[in-house]
């Protein structure tokens, strides 16, 4: 009797270390990498403002624009004088990455009660770092209207610049 217990028992045990072995031959296994890059933080620095200059208005509407370079163009029947300007803008961060730059389509000048508005137009909508940054500009289209009140009109806007 004996016999027949011990030959069960290594029965057993045979069949317990096929059953180990048939699992580990299936098994599998992968590895991977955790990974981060990290970015200096986004500084936007305003360098000049969008200047449209001295404008004596007229008898009709009309309107000025300032290109992105900051050259003017004074519409029929207004008289420009003095010096225009776009706005610059300066972007430092991470050299290489590519930085998307966004802001509003329009601003509203005020005087007193009174308003104008200028339709915006920006020099680039992405800039890809270098060294030393990289820059912007934005210029835009001032409509005058008829015997526009006088006064000293401003009014501003915010422009953003995100890692893209």
């Amino acid at each position: 009797m004996r016999t027949i217990g011990m030959k069960r028992a290594l029965i057993g045990a045979a069949i317990a270390a096929l059953a180990m072995n048939a699992s580990a031959a299936n098994a599998a296994t992968a590895t991977a990498t955790a990974k981060a890059k990290i970015l200096q933080q986004i500084t936007l620095t305003n360098t000049s403002d969008l200047d449209f200059g001295t404008i004596v208005s007229g008898t009709a509407a009309s309107t000025v624009a300032v290109s992105t370079a900051g050259a003017a163009t004074c519409g029929t029947g207004l008289t420009c004088i003095g010096t225009t300007t776009a706005a610059g803008f300066n972007i430092a961060g991470t050299s290489g990455a590519l930085v998307g730059i966004t802001g509003p389509t329009s601003v509203t000048l005020t005087s007193g009660g009174n308003n104008m508005s200028a339709a915006l137009t920006y020099s680039a909508s992405t800039v890809t770092l270098g060294a030393t940054g990289g820059t912007f500009s934005v210029g835009g289209t001032l409509s005058v209207g008829a015997s526009q009140a006088a006064g000293n009109y401003a009014g501003t806007f915010t422009v953003t610049a995100n890692y893209q």
